[in-house]
């Protein structure tokens, strides 16, 4: 009667162990499924450290006209050194550096007695010449008319005759003597060639003059300043867009603020060996005379631009073994390298000619090692 009770504490024992069987069986379980879960979130966090992040930006199309700035020249529209003609010592001048001139106007007088003399004896020769002329005329005359009266002979005839023709040449030798001689004196007399100023004086009273525009020195200077001429250099790239009538801006340091206007006249049509450039000549309207032959300007022109290609910064380039490659973000988060023809660099930006296409997602500072299909993020990383 006493040994029944064994049976419920032996079924509570079991019931006991199969509880703790089944929290350890739970407690491994929650083990291995957070093992797993930091397994997968360790290999999710390295995967996407293993994604770079990258800044993107849409490529731009470049524009269709484009302003270039080039140093320039200016140079008178006419400047011509003036020499004498006639030898001798300057008289007297009338004109110094600054004073306008206009066509015609005495610069200077130069004396030259020999040559006045020499138009003198010129002259008096002019006139023994035209006396022995008409007295060789007469006589041929008359022996014209005795030879049908057989009172002289046909050479007496022939004589008379070339004699004639012989004072008639002397006449006009000179004659022609007589105007090289008035020329000459004309010349003591330095004229202005045209309206304009003069900007140097290289002569004095006194001072003697050899004829000529080798041997002698350089009297004066004019230069016609109504209008400026602009000399500039345009780089090879730009050479196909310039035409004459092209429309120009001048700027100068001594007039800040100031812009005046230019037209394009002409080009050399030929690019120089040395630096590759085309040179261009402008015009530019100087009523006022503030431009200054010989001074600087900054000459800006905007140029159409042929093949517009596509700008992007510089800090997208890729310099790879294979050549030059840009790297653009594709809808599906991959990194797509593409071969790109570099055109014109601006510094900070460069035009790309061929290889991507405006408002392609342009990777900018791209890692060294990216790879073409490699996910990359974009954004800041966290």
């Amino acid at each position: 009667m006493t040994a029944r009770p064994a049976a419920p504490r032996a079924g509570h024992a079991r019931l006991w162990l199969a509880l703790l069987l089944l929290l350890a069986a739970c407690a491994a379980l929650w083990g291995i499924v957070s093992r797993i879960r930091a397994e997968q979130a360790l290999r999710r966090a390295t995967d996407a450290a293993a994604e770079p992040f990258v800044a993107v930006m849409r490529a731009q199309a470049g524009p269709g006209l484009e302003a270039v700035s080039l140093p320039g020249t200016l140079s008178a529209a006419y400047d011509t050194p003036i020499y004498a003609r006639t030898s001798g010592y300057v008289k007297r001048w009338y004109t110094d550096i600054g004073t306008r001139v206009t066509a015609g106007q005495v610069l200077a007088e130069i004396e030259s007695p020999e040559i006045d003399q020499e138009l003198r004896q010129a002259q008096a020769d002019l006139m023994t010449a035209r006396a022995s002329d008409m007295l060789a005329q007469a006589t041929a005359r008359r022996v014209r008319a005795l030879l049908p009266t057989r009172s002289v002979s046909a050479q007496q005839n022939d004589q008379a005759a070339s004699d004639a023709a012989a004072r008639a040449a002397a006449v006009a030798s000179n004659q022609a003597n007589v105007r090289r001689l008035e020329q000459l004196v004309r010349f003591e007399k330095v004229l202005a060639p045209y309206d304009g100023i003069v900007t140097a004086r290289e002569t004095d009273n006194g001072s003697l003059i050899d004829a000529g525009s080798g041997g002698g020195p350089e009297l004066f200077r004019v230069a016609d300043i109504s209008w400026l001429r602009v000399y500039v250099q345009v780089p090879q790239a730009y050479a196909p867009t310039i035409r004459p009538g092209l429309a120009a801006e001048l700027r100068l340091p001594e007039y800040p603020g100031r812009v005046f206007a230019a037209t394009l006249t002409r080009t050399a049509n030929a690019l120089q060996p040395g630096p590759r450039t085309l040179l261009a000549q402008l015009r530019a309207d100087n009523p006022r005379g503030e431009l200054l032959p010989g001074g600087y300007a900054q000459v800006r022109l905007v140029l159409p631009v042929p093949d517009r290609g596509v700008r992007i910064p510089a800090n997208a380039l890729l310099f790879r073994a294979e050549g030059l490659r840009v790297a653009t973000l594709a809808p599906d988060g991959r990194a797509r390298l593409h071969a790109v023809t570099m055109g014109r660099d601006f510094g900070t930006s460069v035009e790309i000619l061929t290889g991507i296409a405006p408002g392609d997602q342009v990777v900018l500072n791209p890692p060294a090692a990216l790879t073409d299909g490699q996910p990359v993020r974009t954004g800041a990383p966290q």
